[in-house]
């Protein structure tokens, strides 16, 4: 008898620190500064659950050691208090690539040795940098970013109310394994990110528009980039870049379809003889060009042409200089302006009247952006934007392999 009850209370332990260990969570948020516009939250927890369970679902990976992180420091080992909800924003007014979190530091011997196992170099000024990221210790806490610019801008964290309700990951966060919060004066919007096996899905929530057979489509042509907007989305994307195109230019609809390719380009330079006399000297390399055509809709195009000439987007040879792949050609055609590569034609897809983005992933744009040529972004096969009414979705396929994405 005395066995059974003593089996019992270890499995009764045992059931409470599994539950603490994996489910009881601390939902408050004391570190999102009251100067954030977007706040992405991680259920630490939910992904260590997820990682387990798939880790037990896939015996390929227990005997497989990681490549070069044998002898590493773990983040778990850093000196690093982790949150159960790991709250990482952006601040109002700065650039898009420019994310903070906030940490608290429980060994400050353990994370300096961390920072030099990861080869981060100090600038003698309390911060820290390697390729990626930037550390500025201050005090018992340690603030990591993607830049260093906005550090001393970072504002004091919100107070515990946060409109008339506690700031906790519940005004953020669903079911999800995160969220992503868009916050502004007005409300806050919510969008749930999972993690699935091979795609990393957001979505608002109630979200029930299946755009299943619209990627599949997009899938099947050729293009590197396909979209198509309505005023809406125009004036929602633009807002990201500072540019309201439908108040200032009263577009109303856009359509974009590009190519990549690989051209040769001629590089024309001097020498100088014994004689002091110039010689030209060509050479060659090669370059990744897009070949694409952007149509905008709009019921004034005079006042859109005008709008593009005040910016001087257009120069003397009708070339749209705001973006950067010359040359092209922009013209006017009724209720149309559309700006095209003069180097190779790009068939415009047919008006399917959904709002999307598809971007399909192509060899030619890792090897253009060095940013963009690591193993991530050779994973993906494509990411799409779609919008139906108040139904929001973001999805980032990756191709398929043997292990799912989180055990990768």
């Amino acid at each position: 008898m005395k066995k059974k009850y003593i089996f019992l209370i270890i499995i009764v332990l045992l059931s409470i620190g599994v539950y603490f260990l994996f489910f009881h969570k601390d939902k408050s948020l004391k570190y999102i500064p009251d100067n954030a516009d977007i706040v992405v939250l991680v259920d630490v927890k939910k992904a260590k659950r997820q990682y387990i369970s798939s880790y037990i679902a896939h015996p390929s990976k227990w005997f497989v050691e990681k490549n070069g992180a044998k002898n590493k420091i773990s983040v778990t080992d850093s000196g690093l208090e982790i949150p159960d909800f790991l709250q990482i924003f952006h601040l109002n007014n700065t650039k898009i690539s420019e994310w903070y979190t906030v940490l608290e530091i429980n060994d400050k011997e353990k994370l300096s040795a961390f920072l030099k196992d990861r080869k981060f170099i100090n600038d003698g000024k309390g911060t820290f940098k390697n390729n990626q990221f930037f550390v500025k210790i201050n005090g018992e806490k340690c603030i990591v970013g993607t830049s260093d610019l906005n550090f001393s801008n970072i504002g004091k964290p919100f107070s515990e109310k946060f409109r008339n309700n506690v700031l906790n990951a519940d005004s953020f966060m669903d079911d999800g394994l995160g969220s992503i919060s868009f916050i502004s004066e007005l409300r806050t919007q919510n969008f749930s990110i999972d993690l699935q096996d091979d795609k990393i899905e957001i979505k608002n929530k109630q979200n029930s528009t299946n755009f299943g057979s619209l990627i599949s489509d997009l899938y099947k042509k050729t293009q590197f980039l396909d979209a198509e907007l309505d005023s809406e989305n125009i004036k929602k994307i633009g807002s990201v870049f500072k540019e309201n195109l439908t108040d200032s230019t009263s577009v109303n609809h856009l359509k974009m379809s590009a190519n990549l390719t690989q051209v040769n380009d001629t590089i024309v330079s001097y020498e100088y003889d014994d004689n002091f006399n110039e010689i030209e000297k060509i050479s060659y390399q090669k370059i990744v060009q897009p070949d694409f055509e952007i149509v905008l809709q709009t019921f004034n195009p005079e006042k859109a042409w005008t709008y593009f000439q005040n910016k001087k987007w257009i120069n003397a040879k009708n070339q749209f200089t705001a973006i950067p792949f010359q040359p092209n050609l922009i013209s006017v055609n009724k209720n149309h302006i559309s700006i095209k590569s003069t180097r190779k034609s790009v068939k415009i897809n047919e008006t399917k009247n959904q709002n999307y983005i598809f971007i399909k992933n192509n060899p030619l744009l890792l090897s253009s952006f060095k940013t963009l040529n690591n193993q991530f972004f050779k994973n993906v096969e494509y990411i799409f934007y779609g919008n139906k009414n108040q139904d929001y979705t973001v999805k980032i396929k990756f191709k398929k392999e043997k292990l799912p994405l989180i055990l990768r």
